[in-house]
Formats: C-alpha cells, sequence, structure tokens
C-alpha cells in the first residue's frame, strides 16, 4: 500500500499484463533512479503494483507540483513568455539530462530510416550525428513556470542530440514570438548541425501524429518548417 504525509500527486497506469510495454510503465521508476536531484521534478515517492484478473495496474505517488504546468496541450497555443530565469534553469537542466548514462531509447533507427523521407517529403541523410538522453516528450504541457519543472518522464531516453530542444520548438510553430524565443534561448542547440537534424526528426514523428489525425493543426507549419531546414542543408 502507499502511504504519504502531506500533498502529493497519484499517478495511476494500467494495462494487460502480456502488453506491457517496459520502457513507458517503468519510465518514471527508472527516471527517479537514474537523474541527479538537480534536474527540477516532481520526486516520485513510492509506487505499487497489482494484478486483478488480465490487467495489471502501477499506482506511482509523487510530490505534488509546487507549480502549474505552462500550457494545458502540447500544442502550444499562446505565448507563455518565461523570464529569463527559466531560460536558463531549462538550459542547465536539458545539459544535465544529456549527459546521463542509459540504455533505454526515445527514438529509434529503423523509424527514422523509414519515417523520414516518408513524411519530409524528400531524400535525407537519416543518421544522427551522435545520441544523448533527453526528456523525450518536451513541450509546455510538461513544463511547470514561473518555478521550472520537469513533467512526465515515461518515454526519456536516447534520441539523436539536440531532441527535446526540437521537440519544444516543434510543439511551438503556431505561435511565432514563442518559437523565435525558443530558437533564440536554445541557439546552442538548434543552431547546429546536429540540432537542425534533430529538428528534422521531431517534425517526422509528428507528421507522423498528424497522418493519424491527431494534431493536425501543426501539419502545415511542420512542413514550412521541414522545407525551411531541407533547402538550408542543400
Amino acid at each position: 500500500m502507499l502511504t504519504t504525509a502531506g500533498p502529493a500527486w497519484l499517478r495511476l497506469a494500467c494495462a494487460r499484463s502480456g502488453q506491457i510495454a517496459a520502457t513507458f510503465w517503468n519510465g518514471s521508476a527508472d527516471a527517479e533512479q537514474a537523474l541527479p536531484s538537480v534536474v527540477p521534478r516532481p520526486r516520485l515517492r513510492e509506487l505499487y503494483d497489482w494484478h486483478e484478473g488480465p490487467w495489471s495496474y502501477r499506482a506511482e505517488l509523487y510530490d505534488r507540483a509546487s507549480t502549474p504546468a505552462v500550457s494545458k496541450s502540447a500544442v502550444l497555443t499562446h505565448d507563455p513568455d518565461p523570464p529569463p530565469t527559466w531560460w536558463e534553469g531549462l538550459r542547465r537542466a536539458l545539459h544535465t539530462i544529456s549527459r546521463v548514462r542509459t540504455s533505454r531509447r526515445t527514438a529509434f533507427q529503423p523509424f527514422l530510416d523509414h519515417a523520414m523521407p516518408r513524411y519530409l517529403g524528400a531524400p535525407v541523410d537519416t543518421v544522427a550525428l551522435s545520441w544523448s538522453t533527453a526528456h523525450g516528450d518536451l513541450h509546455f504541457a510538461n513544463l511547470g513556470a514561473p518555478a521550472l519543472l520537469l513533467f512526465d518522464w515515461e518515454g526519456w531516453g536516447l534520441a539523436p542530440t539536440g531532441y527535446d530542444a526540437a521537440m519544444l520548438h516543434s510543439y511551438s510553430l503556431l505561435v511565432p514570438s514563442a518559437a523565435a524565443r525558443i530558437r533564440a534561448e536554445l541557439a546552442h542547440i538548434l543552431d547546429t548541425p546536429a540540432g537542425r537534424f534533430a529538428e528534422l526528426v521531431t517534425i517526422t514523428e509528428l507528421l507522423h501524429v498528424s497522418a493519424r489525425g491527431e494534431e493536425t493543426e501543426l501539419r502545415t507549419p511542420l512542413r514550412q518548417r521541414a522545407s525551411y531546414l531541407l533547402e538550408r542543408a542543400r
């Protein structure tokens, strides 16, 4: 049983016992063990597993967040305009995360080989210059402000270097002022060959999501950004 003293947040997951995706099922627990304490996040206090019939359940008890998420949805619809100190904290956090050693994976080479030419509509080198550890789902619904917090660690792992910054930018394209701020604040990541490749990766992934009928409002700006990056590469 879970026990708690003081305010807390409870997350409950369930899946058929034979269909558990271990990467996502264990992501939060793995993050609690592997990530340095300086990465700002709600800390996992306890977890509890049980089974009923064909179903497996996991309850995870977290510290209650001291600050709310910036956005209600992954696709940004307003300019949050965080202060300079927030961006400084995010840069430090992304650097720290990138250096964590792990065998977990957020992105997979076979998917890149198949999906990048298909969704980008052009021949493209699908091999990243380097891989490093990423949060894996970085958008403003998973970021707290005004105090920086990073939420939802289910899918963290290795990805092309620059993946987190690229994902944050790709999800923000509907708000040009916010996207421009991201490019300025994270230029040391995005304005590099690795960062531009990571953008093509996240654009590919979100166009793949859009093709399934989700987040279709991003389709046009994603294609426009991909065209710009591909033309720059040429």
